[in-house]
């Protein structure tokens, strides 16, 4: 057991998520690693639900990076337009397919520092990739409600993607770190919500120091 309250804490949230979320998994429709990092790069200001309306059909029309890179940039566009961006992603997966091919033999590498070399991908994609495709835990995965969600919880005071990873890495533990992101996305959705957060439903409710039934104020 640790001494630390903080991480005493932050495993009764995350035992109390697993609960109440045991399904929690990536929300990003794919089968290999490959349409995981193409998904991840449309996901960027984008919701998951829309990425996957439209790799729905894209991942029926490409199916290898030189499926990517025989198109024209144009085509591809237009088959990710509406998530918005869609130059600068076409841009990116053109890109990252193209070093696969040279350099990877097509294959997804499996380390961070791999990942990063690639166009279009940071430190957010490479750990979606990482934890979900091979199963390594490389980090914690911020997305916008991660980010919400550690700040509500008092689990990190910063606002930068790479602090807020940095803060929650040392109170997770390892094991942890792929659901984390998981559970802290399903809770978001359903109940700590950006405008509205629902704290009378919330399972965690008496281990967040900004619930409005302790405050009497939304948090924000």
């Amino acid at each position: 057991m640790s001494s630390n309250p903080e991480k005493e804490r932050t495993r009764k949230i995350i035992a109390r998520l697993k609960k109440a979320y045991p399904d929690a998994k990536c929300s990003l429709n794919h089968s290999n690693p490959l349409e995981l990092l193409i998904a991840t790069i449309l996901s960027a200001q984008c919701t998951d639900e829309r990425v996957n309306i439209v790799t729905a059909d894209l991942f029926r029309k490409y199916r290898s990076c030189a499926d990517y890179l025989k198109v024209p940039a144009s085509e591809l566009q237009n088959d990710v337009r509406t998530t918005g961006f869609f130059r600068n992603k076409t841009k990116s997966i053109q890109g990252a397919c193209r070093v696969l091919s040279e350099q990877y033999a097509d294959r997804v590498p499996e380390t961070m520092e791999e990942l990063l070399a690639l166009p279009g991908v940071a430190r957010k994609t490479a750990n979606v990739v990482l934890g979900n495709a091979f199963g390594i835990a490389s980090g914690v995965v911020v997305d916008t409600h991660v980010s919400r969600l550690s700040q509500r919880l008092g689990l990190t005071e910063n606002k930068q993607p790479e602090k807020i990873e940095r803060d929650l890495v040392e109170l997770v533990p390892k094991k942890d770190w792929i659901d984390f992101s998981h559970l802290l996305i399903y809770h978001g959705r359903r109940v700590c919500k950006a405008r509205k957060p629902l704290c009378e439903k919330c399972v965690v409710e008496k281990y967040c120091p900004s619930s409005r039934l302790k405050t009497g104020k939304e948090p924000a």
